[in-house]
């Protein structure tokens, strides 16, 4: 225990006031975290709402270790009878759309209403650098100091669906922290969207307006899994612009077969630093909610988005089992370098080392 009495090389001047925490919100945590905490101590915590807690059982969920892993497992079914009350909404949206600006601004007007709001992000980390984009905190500012808001930004250092599958299970926990309202933002492209429209109720698709032919750039397959279609920075004079883009992107969605739901996806406008539209975007996804809720479509999506994960689970378990094999470790350089020199095809080589794999 640090004792003042003791002289220090870096001992602060009298008369010298203290800087105040960087970040006020860290008064939640509550006491000492004990070094080693049993299964009882997380449960307990998490339940506690304790912000260290929970954030230790999440470094637990993304832990590579099988130990940890174990303890993840068993955190997770403790609190899992306890999840599923809360409002999971996507959000995703092409580069320099505002992901962040409007998180921001929409997370704040959520807690504004007295509700509780965690923020989780998919990041696939780079294959080439093995770095992440974990920047949320920083250019969320007003966000992450908020009492009633979490932000936990998750690099993936691996496949998508693993760290996706991560975040499905951060969310069990958070929902069992109390947390009424899970953002899950989509920080890469591509199968990322996918993967978040796998585990939420309701997807936002966040779009600017101005860039050209408002269709191009935007997949099909993103389009129809929107719920609704955000205009952002509709301010200034890009206000203009930005209802001519929703006009389009609404008669874009009517080409589209309809939901299974029934639900028909709005467009609408929005800017984030002015605080325009974004009460509607809520009563958007609220009135969305409530009604697919009692039309049982909301549980009938998520008891099929967790059959989705078991299969995805089991997909990726046995991927990792078969590189992590001492033997198929060997083998593959082998029978890599008959491919490579064209003395054996690729599906050949793969049937090999499967034949091993399942002695």
């Amino acid at each position: 225990m640090f004792d003042d009495s003791t002289e220090s090389a870096s001992k602060v001047n009298e008369g010298i006031e203290q800087p105040p925490s960087l970040n006020p919100a860290l008064k939640r945590l509550k006491g000492k975290i004990k070094h080693h905490l049993t299964i009882d101590d997380f449960f307990n915590g998490i339940k506690n709402k304790n912000i260290a807690v929970l954030s230790r059982a999440i470094t637990m969920i993304e832990s590579a270790l099988p130990e940890h892993h174990q303890i993840a497992q068993q955190i997770i079914e403790k609190c899992l009878p306890y999840s599923g009350k809360s409002i999971r909404i996507g959000i995703t949206g092409v580069p320099g759309v505002g992901k962040s600006t409007f998180i921001e601004t929409f997370g704040n007007y959520i807690t504004s209403l007295g509700r509780t709001l965690a923020v989780l992000a998919i990041d696939p980390s780079s294959e080439i650098s093995h770095g992440s984009i974990l920047g949320d905190k920083t250019r969320m500012e007003t966000l992450s100091v908020n009492q009633n808001a979490f932000i936990r930004p998750s690099p993936s250092s691996g496949s998508l669906g693993g760290v996706a599958n991560k975040t499905r299970e951060t969310i069990i926990l958070c929902e069992a922290a109390g947390f009424n309202t899970i953002i899950i933002e989509t920080v890469g492209v591509g199968q990322s969207e996918t993967a978040v429209h796998s585990m939420v109720d309701f997807f936002l698709l966040l779009m600017l307006a101005g860039a050209g032919d408002e269709l191009q750039g935007i997949k099909r397959g993103i389009m129809e899994m929107a719920d609704a279609i955000a205009i952002t920075k509709a301010d200034g004079n890009n206000e203009t612009k930005a209802r001519q883009a929703g006009i389009e992107y609404q008669n874009a969605l009517h080409l589209f077969p309809p939901a299974e739901s029934g639900w028909i996806p709005k467009v609408v406008t929005c800017s984030a630093t002015q605080n325009i539209g974004i009460s509607q975007i809520w009563n958007l996804v609220k009135n969305y909610f409530d009604e697919m809720s009692d039309k049982g479509f909301v549980l009938h999506r998520r008891q099929l988005q967790s059959k989705f994960w078991m299969y995805e689970t089991i997909n990726e378990s046995l991927k990792e089992n078969f590189y992590q094999k001492p033997e198929i470790k060997k083998e593959l350089m082998f029978f890599e370098e008959l491919v490579l020199q064209g003395k054996m095809t690729p599906h050949s080589a793969a049937a090999n080392l499967l034949k091993d794999y399942l002695k």
